[in-house]
């Protein structure tokens, strides 16, 4: 049986990433993602439609979550589709839902604020700045200069 789980979603954070430490040291951060699609209707009515998604990261990603990622931002990421089930514990009915585990992610906007202190990093963010990878920020990399294959780390 052939099978491909791969999801790719741009669209803005509804929430500020919820952190949390499991017991063995990984972090978990969840996130809001809205996702809206502009179509016509066939009497030529224009229409939107938003579509809510949780998104899970784990790991080195997570931490990139936290640290940069906040309501409102729009952001990439990719991933793969995951089904969550539990029995609700006042009806005993059971539930699922259907989510995302974001293993990657682009941030497509640079902070609203720029950096306090002095030095080359107020200076980079004056500089326009195109997207890091959440893997690039998890290795260091900056907007400084091209990206190598040598940069990217494997998580």
């Amino acid at each position: 049986m052939a099978s491909y789980n791969k999801v790719v979603l741009m669209g803005n954070v509804t929430r500020d990433p919820e952190v949390r430490v499991t017991p063995k040291g990984t972090s978990i951060a969840k996130i809001g993602l809205a996702v809206s699609r502009k179509f016509s209707t066939e009497s030529g009515e224009k229409k939107e439609e938003t579509t809510f998604v949780d998104v899970d990261f784990i790991g080195k990603v997570s931490d990139v979550v936290s640290k940069y990622v906040k309501k409102g931002d729009p952001i990439l990421i990719d991933g793969r589709l995951k089904l969550d089930q539990w029995e609700d514990k006042k009806t005993g009915e059971k539930r699922s839902k259907l989510g995302i585990f974001g293993e990657n992610l682009q941030l497509l906007s640079r902070p609203s604020t720029p950096p306090t202190g002095g030095g080359s990093n107020v200076d980079r963010y004056n500089q326009q700045q195109l997207p890091v990878t959440a893997r690039q920020a998890a290795a260091g990399v900056t907007n400084d200069g091209p990206v190598s294959a040598d940069d990217d780390v494997p998580f």
